[in-house]
């Protein structure tokens, strides 16, 4: 097991740590890492779940939906089985404002976004912190169950990749800034999903064979966010305009997709563009690859400003293979990246991730491509 330390090396006794609990797993056996050592640990929950949609009832619970309250009641039972004190923080106005809202004008701009990113980086990182201390409640550190670690170089802290790579979540944590890194722990970001489980059995930890889910919305059906008069169907054409068929809502479509097109084709169409000024979806007969893409509000972590082209590597989603690219030196608000070779289905909304090795340099949002 391995033994936290604060910045300096040496271990403070009786730090306070505000552990975020989700309800699952890795957040529970990353408070219950942290209670087995001389920290003073309790734990904080979110409640964003407003009552406002009703999503369809499925198996394992998602970020958002009315299986929140069981989601609250394991974190409230890990709390009282490791005898830490338990908080719940209502942000659902927050959640609303700042998630909900930018995932639904993103999807009716025709882009992609990623909801996990924009609640990181404001709710988990940002409203929950801050009512947490308004409420009186003071910490140290505040811990989470990401796949993810830090390292301290220097004066800088830097955010690393995990040891179980298959299960690395810093593509959702570029956003971070390198003050609120001073004070974050990652627990069990030097182990894998089984020995995380493995230690939640030996601690009789009822969560450990709880399963998991990666939906956004209760039963993954998001189109419950949008009014009826929001989702118009619409054309599918071709690159000459030509039209294919009809689609049900750009909401329903991304770049690079090709089931669920519902057009009658001997050849794989693909999506290529989604025209929201005009309703359409473009398809292709082939996947489009792009030799980069523009990001916007570019977040560095590992340097405090990238002054001429740099060789990373880059994730443009979270399961694509990080790339060798360069990125070039902002001009603005725009930061381009040029791939070394084209790469697949980049995606306006989506994250960029700039690598170098397992070191995050930074990030930034996908706004265009080239």
């Amino acid at each position: 097991m391995i033994i936290l330390q604060d910045r300096d090396g040496m271990k403070k006794k009786r730090t306070r740590v505000a552990v975020g609990l989700s309800g699952g797993v890795d957040s529970s056996v990353a408070a219950a890492l942290l209670r087995k050592q001389d920290y003073k640990v309790f734990g904080v929950t979110m409640e964003i779940y407003d009552g406002s949609v009703i999503p369809k009832a499925s198996a394992t619970h998602a970020c958002y939906g009315p299986g929140e309250k069981e989601d609250v009641a394991s974190a409230a039972a890990i709390c009282e089985k490791l005898n830490m004190a338990f908080y719940a923080i209502d942000l659902r106005q927050e959640y609303k404002s700042h998630v909900i809202h930018y995932f639904r004008n993103e999807y009716l701009k025709g882009k992609t976004p990623n909801p996990c990113v924009v609640c990181n980086q404001k709710l988990k990182f940002g409203f929950l912190l801050e009512k947490a201390r308004q409420a009186g409640l003071n910490f140290d550190y505040f811990a989470t169950g990401h796949y993810a670690r830090i390292e301290k170089s220097g004066s800088r802290f830097l955010l690393k990749r995990a040891a179980d790579r298959s299960k690395d979540q810093t593509y959702f944590l570029y956003g971070l800034t390198k003050e609120q890194l001073a004070h974050t722990l990652f627990p069990i970001g030097d182990h894998t999903k089984q020995e995380v489980r493995t230690i939640a059995r030996s601690l009789g930890l009822e969560t450990a064979d709880r399963e998991e889910s990666q939906d956004f919305i209760d039963g993954g059906d998001y189109s419950i966010l949008f009014d009826k008069d929001e989702i118009q169907a619409g054309e599918i054409v071709d690159e000459a305009g030509q039209v294919l068929g009809m689609h049900r809502g750009i909401i329903h479509y991304t770049i690079g997709q090709r089931r669920g097109l519902g057009i009658a084709s001997q050849r794989p169409l693909y999506v290529s563009r989604i025209d929201a000024a005009n309703n359409r979806i473009i398809v292709s007969d082939h996947e489009n690859r792009s030799k980069g893409l523009v990001a916007t509000d570019l977040n560095l972590i590992a340097v405090d400003r990238i002054e001429q082209p740099r060789q990373v590597q880059v994730k443009i989603r979270l399961k694509h293979k990080q790339a060798q690219a360069t990125v070039f030196p902002p001009d603005g608000n725009q930061t381009r990246i040029l791939f070394k070779e084209p790469q697949m289905s980049v995606t306006p909304g989506q994250s960029a991730v700039l690598y170098t090795d397992d070191t995050v340099l930074g990030g930034g949002i996908i706004a265009g491509v080239l």
